[in-house]
């Protein structure tokens, strides 16, 4: 029986301007719609460590199972946001990330989980 293909969705990176990666769609929703309900709007933001352990508690225990994978897709949507302007990493040290404003983001073309869109808990 053939395995049926996932819906695929575009990652950006950052750090890599023009590269793209397909990643499955389902896996980078639950996580981005976990990432932005964790992060601050405001300075001082949270460290990735302070990330990867609040997202687990909004994932889908049927996509993360235990919290597995979750530094690499926390990791992945981070860099995904911060290109797309939803995201900003502040100057300091340890790196610290938090909402952009709406008003004050670069980019019109971000990607947004429609309303239609089933929320994961």
């Amino acid at each position: 029986m053939a395995k049926m293909k996932s819906e695929r969705i575009d990652l950006k990176n950052v750090n890599h301007p023009g590269h793209v990666t397909l990643v499955d769609a389902k896996m980078y929703r639950a996580m981005k719609q976990a990432f932005l309900r964790v992060l601050p709007e405001t300075s001082p933001g949270l460290t990735e460590i302070e990330i990867r352990e609040r997202v687990i508690a909004h994932l889908p225990e049927t996509l993360f199972p235990g919290g597995a994978k979750t530094g690499w897709w926390t990791k992945a949507v981070q860099l995904d946001l911060e290109a797309n302007g939803i995201v900003a990493r502040e100057k300091a040290r340890p790196l610290r990330w938090h909402k952009v404003p709406r008003q004050s983001r670069k980019h019109a073309n971000y990607r947004r989980i429609p309303s239609s869109m089933p929320t994961y808990r």
